[in-house]
């Protein structure tokens, strides 16, 4: 499971004119999940989600984390971070989980996080969204917990 994550100053998604999932400071996370993947991997993604330290302490270096700071957790999911792109010019997807399988993961990755962590928002899962956000820093890291390996 793939979790690439930004820290914001703010960030929202919006489906048509509806916004879906909003936070103001904390972390966006694009979620992609592999063939492979299960409830392990997205309980092991969440845990480094909210332990991972990308927000300052008072010196101004990154040593706290989400739970520490309070902030909020967008979760979007994002097939595409799962592509395969070694070779060629356009991307193989094989390596992505299948939809219904895409789908329930990234449900139970969301509620898994709202019942650790407070507030959290999300996207929806095969919409065409729009996301905006301000990039605090700007900050992002790739989280990766591969298939099989928890």
């Amino acid at each position: 499971m793939i979790g690439l994550l930004q820290r914001v100053a703010r960030a929202e998604v919006r489906v048509g004119a509806e916004v879906v999932g909003a936070i103001g400071r904390g972390l966006l996370v694009l979620v992609g999940v592999q063939r492979g993947d299960d409830e392990a991997a997205a309980a092991r993604l969440l845990e480094r989600l909210l332990g991972y330290r990308v927000f300052p302490d008072e010196a101004g270096r990154m040593n706290r984390s989400l739970a520490e700071v309070g902030g909020g957790l967008l979760l979007v999911p994002q097939f595409t971070l799962a592509a395969d792109t070694r070779k060629g010019t356009r991307a193989s997807f094989t390596p992505a989980a299948p939809p219904e399988q895409g789908r329930r993961l990234f449900e139970h990755l969301v509620a898994l996080a709202g019942s650790r962590h407070a507030p959290v928002a999300s996207g929806r899962f095969g919409a065409d969204m729009a996301v905006e956000l301000v990039n605090d820093g700007p900050v992002t890291f790739w989280l990766e917990v591969p298939p099989g390996r928890r």
